[in-house]
This record gives C-alpha cells, sequence and structure tokens, in this order.
C-alpha cells in the first residue's frame, strides 16, 4: 500500500497527519450542535456543508476501494460519514418544517440519486485505470464543491458583520487539512487528491480573514429582520408605523374624553323648506331643533 509503504515515509507521515487533523475537523462542529440540542432549534444554521460533506466522503471511500492502495482515506472519510450522518440526523430532529424537508430533498437527490448515478455509469461505462482516472476527476469536482458549501455562511458574515455563524477553529482546521492533504497527494503522486486541496487552502484564508475583519465589528441585522422586529413591537402596543408617515397610536383615537366631544349641528334648513306646508301624508315636518336634538342624540 502506498500510503502505508515504508518506501514513503514522508507520504505515511503527512497521510496520518492528515487523518488526524481532518477528524478533528469533523468534530469541530460539535459545540454548533450542542448548541442545538441545548436550544432545541437550528438557529439559522444550514445543513448544506453537512450533506455536502458526506458525499465527498462516501466518494473518496469509493475512489479508494478502487484504487486498492489508499488505506489512510478510507479510514479518514469512513469516520466523516459517520459523523456526518450523525449531525444531518441532529439537524432533521430540530429544524423548521421547512429547512426539514429541504435536508430530505438534497439528501436524496446528491447522496442516494447522484451517488447512485456516479457508482453505475463508472461500473457499466469504464474499467480498470480508466475508471479510476474518471471517478479520480468527479472526486475532485465535488471535493471543490465542499469547500465552496460555505460560500452561504461567508455571504451571511458579509451581510451582517458578525462571525457568529463561522467559528475560527472550523476555518483555521480546514486550512492546516488542506495544507496536510495537498502534500499528502503530492507525495504520492496522486493529482486528485492534491488539486483540491489548494482550493480548499484558498476558501480557509478567505474565512480567516473575515474572521479576523469582523470579529470586533458591530453586528448589524438584516433589514428585513429589523422590519419584522419593528412589526412585532408595533402590533404589541398598539401602534403602527408607514413608511415616510406619522405614528398613529389607536388607543388615542379611540380614548378621547367626553368633554372634547362636539355635538355636530345639523345645517339649517332653507328658507323654503320653512315655508314648506305639510306633506299631502298628513305628517308635518319636525321641527329643526328636534331634527339637531336627534343629531345630537345620534352622535
Amino acid at each position: 500500500m502506498a500510503g502505508l509503504s515504508l518506501q514513503h515515509p514522508m507520504a505515511f507521515a503527512f497521510g496520518l497527519l492528515g487523518n488526524i487533523i481532518s477528524f478533528m475537523t469533523y468534530l469541530a462542529p460539535l459545540p454548533t450542535f450542542y448548541r442545538i440540542y441545548k436550544s432545541k432549534s437550528t438557529q439559522g444554521f444550514q445543513s448544506v456543508p453537512y450533506v455536502v460533506a458526506l458525499f465527498s466522503a462516501m466518494l473518496w471511500i469509493y475512489y479508494a476501494l478502487l484504487k486498492s492502495n489508499e488505506f489512510l482515506l478510507i479510514t479518514i472519510n469512513s469516520a466523516g460519514c459517520v459523523i456526518e450522518t450523525i449531525y444531518i440526523v441532529m439537524y432533521l430532529l430540530y429544524a423548521p418544517k421547512k429547512a426539514k424537508l429541504f435536508t430530505v430533498k438534497i439528501l436524496l437527490l446528491l447522496n442516494v440519486g447522484v451517488f447512485g448515478l456516479i457508482l453505475l455509469l463508472t461500473l457499466l461505462l469504464s474499467a480498470g485505470q480508466h475508471r479510476v482516472v474518471v471517478l479520480g476527476w468527479v472526486c475532485v469536482a465535488f471535493s471543490v464543491s465542499v469547500f465552496v458549501a460555505p460560500l452561504s455562511i461567508i455571504r451571511q458574515v458579509v451581510r451582517t458583520r458578525s462571525v457568529e455563524f463561522m467559528p475560527f477553529s472550523l476555518s483555521l482546521s480546514l486550512t492546516v487539512s488542506a495544507v496536510v492533504w495537498f502534500l499528502y497527494g503530492l507525495l504520492i503522486k496522486d493529482k486528485y487528491v492534491a488539486l483540491p486541496n489548494v482550493i480548499g487552502f484558498s476558501f480557509g484564508v478567505v474565512q480567516m480573514g473575515l474572521y479576523a475583519l469582523y470579529r470586533n465589528a458591530t453586528p448589524r441585522v438584516p433589514a428585513k429582520e429589523v422590519a419584522d422586529d419593528d412589526a412585532k413591537e408595533a402590533a404589541a402596543d398598539g401602534t403602527f408605523k408607514v413608511p415616510g408617515e406619522h405614528v398613529v397610536t389607536i388607543a388615542k383615537l379611540t380614548a378621547a374624553p367626553p368633554a372634547v366631544v362636539e355635538v355636530i349641528k345639523a345645517p339649517q334648513p332653507p328658507e323654503e323648506a320653512k315655508a314648506k306646508p305639510p306633506a299631502e301624508n298628513g305628517t308635518a315636518a319636525a321641527p329643526a331643533n328636534v331634527q339637531r336634538n336627534a343629531v345630537a342624540d345620534k352622535v
């Protein structure tokens, strides 16, 4: 086995170090999921990075089995499959219905549909070394997607000026892990292992840079959340605000004291109406003062 051979002592050392660092990287979200467990809520965290990481680990196990000499890749990706599955199950337990349905959809699409398709096509349409080459490039493509998956978190950090959802320990471990696995791939002359970790290192540096930039910044709540909070407060105290207008308080309209209520006087009938004779049905028109009193009573 190339990964364990004494002819490649440096490769074995970097592979073993890569296993240790990658294992710690898999454990890095533990505080996040402990927080989810305590609060019984996913609190805005997303499941996409964990689903994509599970898919990538499954692909690398398949690649290592085909190559038959990558024991170190099998060990760490097997551990990754177990850990990521636990994370996803916990997420599904506490996620809201919409997020839960989305997670199930991408699980079925990616980890069942796409992986099954790759497995079927590589077994039917390729053989021997050609199969390893095809699968190697597929692994490169989806390993890059693992590093691209946190882009949504990076966008959230920039938008809110808060690093709450991007732990520094995870960004650092991803960066160091990418460096170690790049050196391992370089030493065993496996470009499919080395190439994606160049991109992984780049994204890790970007995440750490954002952490340094925003760790002491004043968080900026998105405008939609501010509007929602204002609406809740308005509903609580009976106040409604229209953009660009004054605040109108319902209580001020309905609680006016009786002393300030004015009697609405009916308009004086015209002179012609005063002189008009009684109606033909024998009923006389009501005097003007009676009409005013009737209007006042209605008020």
